[in-house]
C-alpha cells in the first residue's frame, strides 16, 4: 500500500508572528513544516521555531485527558486522576453557576500568550466578572498604552517601521523573537538598499548583531536618553514644525493658572460647540499674525509654539510646545550621560543624524489626499527615520513615560503614519484614548448578569476608574484603580498574590490558560508556589479552586485542582481577528485563521470549544437564544455566526462575509467562511486605496471609510498628544483641584508625581528600594531567537541548539569579581539567589548581566528527565525578582509595576555576583522536587524523537 502524502496550509503559533506555514503529512502524520510562499507575513520564510512545530505536536509532555487532583493530595505533588469531559464540564458548570449567582467577581480568568482575547474577554464579560486580563500587563502594556495615548497606535500588531522607504532605522530594546521573520526580511531589504541601522540595547545579539552601530545603554535608562535626544532636537530646531502645528496639540493653549480648577487643561473656544464631548475639537491656538486666540485649524492661521499669553478673560496660557520645551531644558546630553552610560557626544551625534535625515531626505509620493479639515494635498510626504521598540523599554516601572518620550520623539521628527517612518496597521489608529471604557462602579457587577461594560478599557479621566465609593479597587488585580489608573491590559502578575492575601477580597476560582504562573510567568516564583499551597485558618486553600488549561505538563499543572487538556495549534481552529490581534499590513486590513491539519490527540479539546460549551451550559445571553437553547455548537460555528450585535454584519472574521461569501469587512454570516479562508492560504487581505494608506490620523477619506465599515466609531481627527490632558485630569484630582473622585490620601503624592502630562525621567522604582552599592549590576533576560516562552525549551529539536542557559557577563565585570568563563557563580539580589554558569561576552554593557528567558525548568516538568540540562544546569532569573516593593516609612507594599499602567518591572532588579566555591555542587540552585509524570503523558521518550517525528506516535 503506497503512502498518502498531503500538504495543508495553516498559521504558525511557535511565536507571535503568525507566519503562514505548510504542514506536510504522510499517512495522516505531520512529517515536515515549511513556510508558505503565498503568505503576506513571511512570504515563505520560516525560522527554527516554525519548522520545529512538529516536535510540539509530538511532545511527550502533551496532556491528553482531563485530570482532577487526587483527594487528599497536596497541590504541587502532581497527583491526579483521569476524569471524563462530561465530569469536568459538570464540575465547572456547578461551580461557575454558584459563583455567578452569588458574586461573579469571585471567579477570575487570566490568560497568557493566547491570541483570542476577544473571545476570552467576551466569556468573562458574559459571566459578569471584572477579573479578566491577558498577558499584556506582564509583557508590554507600557508600549501599547504609552504610544496609543500619544499617537493613537503602537508597535507590534498595531503598527511598525516602514523599512521599505526608511533611510535611518533606530531599534531600541528589542530582542530577537519580536516580529521575527517579518522584521528579518525587512531589515535585510533595508540594509541591501543602503539604509543605516542603529541599535540601542544593553546587549548586542540577534538583530543588533548586524546593526551598523551598537550603542550600549544601561537597562531602565532609555527614557533619559530619549529625553536628551528631544532636548537636542528642540535646541537645534531639528523638528518638523509644519507637521507638529497641523497634526499635534503642540500649538494648543494650556491654562497655567495654578489657582484655577482647570490648571493644566487645554483652553477651549467658547464660541465653538464641542460636537463630540468625548473628543472635543474646540481648542485654541495663538495666532501669530493677529496676536489673539483663535480656534485651532482656523484657515490661514499660523499658531505660535512658544510664548506666554492671556485669554480675553485674563487666564494665563502657554502653547503645549512651550511647556514641552521648558521640561526638556534640564535633560541635556551631559545629564543623560551620567545615567545611561552613553556619552554626551554620542547622544548629540545621534540626535543630529536623526534630525538631519528627517529634514533633508524627505520622501514625496504622488498620492493626493484630503485632510480632516478639508484641505486637499497633491502628494504624501515623509521623513524617512523609522524606529522600532518593544519590551526592553516597556518592562520597567518607568516604561510608560519612556515610551511617551519615544512617541514624542517620533512625532517631533514628523514620522507618524508617513512614508519611511512609523505606519499604522488596521484597526489602528484609534482615538486618544480609544472610546472603549471599563466599568466605573461596583454596581456594574451583578449576579447572573453580564458585566456592565468591557472588563478592559481606556480611561479618559478619574471618572472612568473601576473603583467603589471609597476609592477602593473593584478588580482583584487592582487594575483601573488609583494605584494603576491606565492599566489597559490588567495586571496578571498581581492576581495570585492579591488573591492569596485577600486584597481587596478573596476569590473562589482562578482559571489560568496558557500561562506558567508557578514558574517563568510569575515575578516571585518561590513565593507564588507557596501561596498556591497556603491554607487559611479553616484548612481551606486560600485560593480554593485552580483550573489550569494547557496543552503540556508544565510546572503550573502540578498545582491545579483541575487540568483541561488543550490542543496544539496544528489541531485547532483559531482566528487572528480584526476584533482582537490581526496581522494587518500597512496597506490595509488583514486577518487570518488556523485550521486543523491533524485531529486532536487523545481527548484534547480546544480551549475555545471549552468556553463555548460552558457559555452554553451557563446560558450566557450572547451564547443562547431567547428560549435558552444554544446558539453555537462549537467554536467554528461561533466564529461564523457571531455578530457584535444582531444584524451588525461584523464578526470575528472580515473576509468572505455575506450569505454567498462575496462581501468583505461587513456582511451577513457565511456558512462556508472557514472553507474560503482555507482555500485562500488562511488569509484575508483588503488593500486600501493609496489615498487612504497614509496620514490616517487626519485623513478625511480614510476616516469616512473606517466609519462606514465600523472600524472607527467617530470621525474626528486624532491629534498627537505631546501634552496629555488625560494624565492632567488625574493630577488635578490628586491636587484636590478637580471635583468628584479623589484618590486616597496615601496615594495623592504618587498620582501627582507620575500622572504628569509631559514625559519625565525617574529611575525604576526598585532602584529606590535597593542598596545600589551592595547590588551594583542590572540583571535582565531576553528570549533566544530559537525559542519562545517555556513551551519551546522542551522541544526536542530546539533543545539541540541550547539545552541550558548561561549568565552572560562582560569579561571586565566577571574578572573583577573573580569569575571564570564557564565557571559556576552565584547571582544574588535582595530577594533571592541562584547558582548558574557564567559565559563571557563582549556584547553586553559592563554594568549588565543577562540570560535567556524560560529555559531553566523544574525537574521532571515538561516530561524532561529530572537530570535534564534544563533542570540541573539551566536556571530561572525570576528567583531574583519580587512582585512587590516596600513603601518607605510604611508597612504597605506596592506592586513592582509601573504606577500608571501596572506594567510588571521585569528588568529592574539589581544584583551582585560572586564565584561558587570549589566544594559546591556543579548544579543550579535552587532545585525543586521532581514533578511526576501526569496520567496520559508519554512515559517512554524514544531517543529518535530528536530526529524523526510522527511515526508510530501514540494518539
Amino acid at each position: 500500500m503506497s503512502d498518502t502524502v498531503e500538504i495543508r496550509n495553516t498559521t504558525c503559533y511557535m511565536c507571535a508572528c503568525r507566519c503562514g506555514i505548510r504542514a506536510h503529512l504522510r499517512n495522516g502524520m505531520v512529517r515536515y513544516i515549511d513556510g508558505n510562499p503565498a503568505h503576506p507575513v513571511n512570504k515563505g520564510v520560516i525560522c527554527a521555531k516554525g519548522s520545529s512545530g512538529i516536535m510540539k505536536q509530538y511532545s511527550p509532555a502533551r496532556l491528553t485527558q482531563p485530570l482532577r487532583r487526587k483527594p487528599g493530595a497536596e497541590r504541587g505533588a502532581g497527583q491526579f486522576d483521569p476524569i471524563s469531559w462530561d465530569e469536568a464540564f459538570a464540575l465547572l458548570e456547578a461551580r461557575f453557576a454558584k459563583i455567578r449567582a452569588e458574586d461573579p467577581k469571585k471567579f477570575a480568568l487570566f490568560t497568557g500568550r493566547d491570541q483570542m482575547q476577544a473571545l476570552t474577554g467576551l466569556f468573562a464579560r458574559q459571566f459578569g466578572t471584572p477579573n479578566y486580563a491577558a498577558h499584556g500587563g506582564f509583557c508590554s502594556v507600557n508600549m501599547a498604552a504609552g504610544m496609543i495615548y500619544t499617537i493613537g497606535g503602537s508597535f507590534w500588531e498595531f503598527g511598525g517601521p516602514d523599512l521599505d522607504r526608511a533611510k535611518l532605522f533606530v531599534m531600541i530594546g528589542t530582542a530577537e523573537d519580536h516580529h521575527s521573520n517579518p522584521l528579518k526580511i525587512a531589515i535585510a531589504k533595508f540594509k541591501r538598499a543602503g539604509g543605516r541601522f542603529i541599535s540601542i540595547n544593553p546587549v548586542r545579539t540577534g538583530y543588533s548583531a548586524i546593526a551598523d552601530e551598537w550603542v550600549p545603554i544601561r537597562p531602565g535608562t532609555d527614557g533619559a536618553f530619549l529625553l536628551a535626544v528631544i532636548h537636542e532636537l528642540m535646541a537645534t530646531g531639528l523638528y518638523d514644525r509644519e507637521f507638529l502645528v497641523r497634526y499635534s496639540n503642540a500649538g494648543q493653549l494650556v491654562n497655567v493658572d495654578e489657582g484655577s480648577a482647570r490648571f493644566g487643561m487645554l483652553g477651549q473656544d467658547a464660541s465653538s460647540p464641542e460636537v463630540n464631548a468625548m473628543y472635543p475639537q474646540n481648542k485654541l491656538w495663538w495666532d501669530r499674525a493677529t496676536g489673539k486666540s483663535v480656534a485651532t485649524h482656523t484657515a490661514g492661521v499660523d499658531p505660535c509654539l512658544f510664548g506666554d499669553y492671556a485669554l480675553p478673560d485674563g487666564t494665563p496660557v502657554k502653547p503645549a510646545f512651550q511647556l514641552l520645551d521648558e521640561r526638556m531644558r534640564e535633560y541635556t546630553p551631559e545629564w543623560a550621560a551620567e545615567i545611561t552610560g552613553i556619552s554626551a557626544h554620542t547622544t548629540r551625534r545621534l540626535a543630529h543624524e536623526m534630525g538631519v535625515t528627517a529634514r533633508d531626505q524627505k520622501i514625496e509620493l504622488p498620492i493626493p489626499w484630503t485632510d480632516s479639515w478639508g484641505v486637499e494635498h497633491e502628494t504624501v510626504t515623509g521623513n524617512p527615520v523609522a524606529f522600532h521598540a518593544m519590551r526592553g523599554l516597556a518592562a520597567h516601572s518607568n516604561g510608560f513615560h519612556t515610551i511617551r518620550a519615544l512617541a514624542i520623539l517620533m512625532s517631533l521628527l514628523g514620522t507618524i503614519d508617513r512614508p519611511g517612518g512609523f505606519r499604522h496597521k488596521a484597526p489602528f489608529p484609534r482615538a486618544i484614548p480609544p472610546s472603549a471604557k471599563p466599568p466605573n462602579h461596583p454596581d456594574a457587577v451583578r449576579p447572573n448578569t453580564p458585566l456592565a461594560g468591557l472588563a478592559l478599557g481606556w480611561p479618559a479621566s478619574p471618572d472612568d476608574l473601576f473603583i467603589d465609593d471609597a476609592g477602593n479597587p473593584v478588580r482583584i488585580d487592582k487594575g483601573f484603580s488609583w494605584e494603576y489608573p491606565l492599566s489597559v491590559h490588567g495586571l496578571m502578575h498581581n492576581v495570585i498574590t492579591n488573591a492569596w492575601r485577600g486584597d481587596p477580597y478573596p476569590i473562589d476560582t482562578l482559571m489560568i490558560f496558557m500561562s506558567n504562573m508557578a514558574w517563568n510567568s510569575t515575578m516571585n516564583t518561590v513565593e507564588v508556589r507557596k501561596m498556591l499551597n497556603d491554607r487559611d485558618e479553616t484548612g481551606e486553600y486560600k485560593i480554593p479552586f485552580l483550573v489550569v488549561c494547557d496543552a503540556f505538563q508544565s510546572e503550573t499543572t502540578a498545582f491545579a485542582d483541575l487540568i483541561l487538556p488543550d490542543t496544539t495549534y496544528l489541531e485547532r481552529h483559531d482566528v487572528m481577528s480584526m476584533l482582537d490581534r490581526p496581522i494587518s499590513e500597512f496597506d490595509g486590513p488583514v486577518d487570518s485563521v488556523r485550521v486543523p491539519v491533524v485531529p486532536p490527540t487523545g481527548q484534547c479539546k480546544p480551549f475555545q470549544d471549552v468556553l463555548i460549551e460552558l457559555a452554553g451550559r451557563l446560558k450566557f445571553p450572547a451564547f443562547v437564544h431567547a428560549d435558552g437553547t444554544r446558539k453555537f455548537k462549537d467554536y467554528p460555528d461561533f466564529i461564523v455566526n457571531y455578530e457584535t450585535e444582531p444584524g451588525s454584519g461584523i464578526g470575528f472574521l472580515a473576509g468572505w462575509r455575506g450569505e454567498n461569501g462575496d462581501q468583505f469587512l461587513q456582511g451577513k454570516p457565511n456558512p462556508k467562511q472557514w472553507e474560503q479562508y482555507a482555500s485562500n492560504n488562511c488569509v484575508f487581505h483588503y488593500p486600501l486605496p493609496p489615498s487612504y494608506q497614509y496620514m490616517r490620523n487626519w485623513n478625511k477619506g480614510y476616516m469616512e471609510w473606517a466609519q462606514r465599515v465600523r472600524m472607527r466609531r467617530f470621525g474626528e481627527p486624532i491629534l498627537i498628544q505631546l501634552y496629555s490632558e488625560v494624565l492632567q485630569t488625574f493630577r488635578l484630582a490628586a491636587q484636590g483641584k478637580r471635583p468628584g473622585r479623589q484618590p486616597p490620601d496615601h496615594l495623592r503624592d504618587r498620582i501627582e508625581r507620575y500622572a504628569d502630562p509631559l514625559p519625565f525621567y525617574y529611575a525604576p522604582l526598585e532602584t529606590d528600594a535597593t542598596d545600589l552599592a551592595r547590588y551594583p549590576l542590572n540583571a535582565i533576560t531576553q528570549r533566544p531567537m530559537a525559542m519562545y516562552h517555556s513551551w519551546d525549551s522542551q522541544n526536542a529539536w530546539l533543545r539541540q541548539i541550547h539545552s541550558h542557559n548561561f549568565l552572560f557577563v562582560n569579561p571586565r565585570t566577571a574578572q573583577a569579581n573573580g569569575i571564570a568563563d564557564g565557571g559556576w557563580m552565584w547571582v544574588e539580589s535582595q530577594w533571592g539567589r541562584v547558582r548558574c554558569m557564567a559565559r563571557f561576552s563582549e556584547a553586553v554593557e559592563p554594568s549588565t548581566v543577562w540570560t535567556w528567558n524560560g529555559i531553566g525548568k523544574a525537574p521532571g516538568a515538561w516530561r524532561l528527565t529530572p537530570d535534564a540540562d534544563e533542570a540541573t544546569r539551566g536556571f530561572l532569573l525570576n528567583h531574583l525578582i519580587s512582585d512587590e516593593l516596600p513603601v518607605a516609612g510604611s508597612d504597605r507594599r506596592l506592586s513592582n509595576s509601573d504606577p500608571i499602567t501596572g506594567q510588571a518591572g521585569w528588568y529592574d532588579v539589581r544584583v551582585r555576583i560572586a564565584p561558587a566555591t570549589a566544594d559546591e555542587s556543579a548544579t543550579t540552585y535552587p532545585i525543586f522536587d521532581s514533578v511526576p509524570a501526569l496520567p496520559g503523558t508519554q512515559t517512554v521518550i524514544p531517543k529518535w524523537l530528536a530526529y524523526v517525528a510522527g511515526k508510530g506516535q501514540p494518539r
